[in-house]
C-alpha cells in the first residue's frame, strides 16, 4: 500500500524518523501527468537513496498564463498507479495549495544572474520566480539529500542549481538524461494534449536538433539558425517560439563559437497550440 501524504506535518514526522535512522532521502518533485521520464528520475533516485518522496504538486506561480494552468493535466491516480510500477515504498507527497503556500499564493524575488532572462524567462515573465519558490519551499519540506530534475528542461535545472546556490539549502541537485520515445520525441506531460498525428509529427523538433549538432560541426551560428528558421517556416503544423544556441553554463546567447565554451541548442515550438521545448547538447 504505497503511503500518500497531503499535509506537510505528517510527511515531516514520517522525514524526521527516516534521518533519525541516519537514511538518505532521495527527492523527485513532478507537477504529476507523470511519463516514463519521470520514472527514469526515480528509478535513479532509489538507486543512489535509502528513500525516496516524490511530490505531485501542480504549481500555481510559475504560470504566466491562467490558460496552461487550467489545462494542465492532473492525473493523480494514474500517477500513484505508474509510481507502484517502479516501488510501492516510495512516499507521495500530493498536497492543496493552502499546504504550501497558506493564504500567500505568491512568488518570492530571486536573482539568477541572467539565468532567468533569456529563453524561457524571456517568454514566460515571471515564470523561475515561481520555480524557484516552489522548489525552495518543497526542499525545506522534504528536506532531501539528494534532488532529481531531468535536462529536459536545462534552464529550470540551472535556476534551481542557483537557487540552492543563493539559499545555501543542503541538498545535491542531479541532472538527468533526457528521456525520448521511439522517434525522439522529448518526454513531456504536454505531450497528451496532442492529437496522435501531431505526436508521431513532432519528432520533427528532435530531428532538427540532430541536424542542429551535425551542422555546428561545419557551419557558423548564423547560419544554423537562418536553416532552422527556414525550416519551422516551411512547415505550418508548427509555430517556432525560439531557436537559440547558448553557452551551456551561463545560457548567454551565443554568437560566434568559441574554444573552450560548451554549447547546447534550444528550441520552443507550438504544435497544435501545445508549446513544446527540447534541448540538445553541441
Amino acid at each position: 500500500m504505497m503511503m500518500i501524504y497531503t499535509q506537510q506535518k505528517k510527511l515531516n514526522t514520517v522525514i524526521s524518523d527516516f534521518k533519525k535512522a541516519g537514511k538518505s532521502i532521495g527527492f523527485v518533485p513532478t507537477m504529476g501527468a507523470l511519463h516514463n521520464g519521470h520514472l527514469s528520475l526515480m528509478k535513479k533516485a532509489l538507486e543512489e537513496n535509502d528513500v525516496v518522496v516524490v511530490s505531485i504538486f501542480v504549481n500555481p506561480t510559475q504560470f504566466n498564463n491562467p490558460k496552461d494552468l487550467e489545462k494542465y493535466p492532473r492525473t493523480l491516480e494514474a500517477d500513484v498507479e505508474k509510481i507502484a510500477t517502479i516501488s510501492k515504498d516510495i512516499l507521495v507527497y500530493s498536497p492543496e495549495i493552502s499546504d504550501i503556500y497558506g493564504t500567500n499564493v505568491s512568488s518570492d524575488f530571486f536573482d539568477f544572474h541572467g539565468l532567468d532572462r533569456v529563453m524561457e524567462g524571456a517568454f514566460r515573465p515571471g515564470h523561475f520566480d515561481g520555480v524557484g519558490t516552489v522548489v525552495k519551499k518543497l526542499f525545506e519540506i522534504v528536506t532531501p539529500t539528494k534532488a532529481y530534475f531531468g535536462q529536459k528542461d536545462y534552464q529550470q535545472l540551472l535556476i534551481v542549481k542557483k537557487m540552492v546556490e543563493i539559499t545555501q539549502l543542503p541538498v545535491e541537485i542531479i541532472g538527468c538524461p533526457i528521456v525520448r520515445n521511439a522517434d525522439g520525441l522529448a518526454l513531456s506531460s504536454r505531450n497528451q494534449l496532442l492529437s496522435e498525428y501531431m505526436q508521431r509529427k513532432a519528432t520533427f523538433i528532435y530531428k532538427i536538433l540532430q541536424e542542429v549538432k551535425e551542422l555546428f560541426i561545419t557551419k557558423n551560428i548564423i547560419e544554423i539558425n537562418e536553416y532552422v528558421t527556414k525550416a519551422f517556416t516551411d512547415d505550418k503544423d508548427f509555430e517556432l517560439e525560439y531557436f537559440t544556441i547558448a553557452e551551456a553554463d551561463t545560457l548567454q546567447t551565443a554568437t560566434a563559437k568559441e574554444i573552450g565554451k560548451r554549447y547546447r541548442a534550444f528550441i520552443a515550438v507550438y504544435a497544435e497550440g501545445v508549446r513544446l521545448i527540447d534541448n540538445m547538447e553541441l
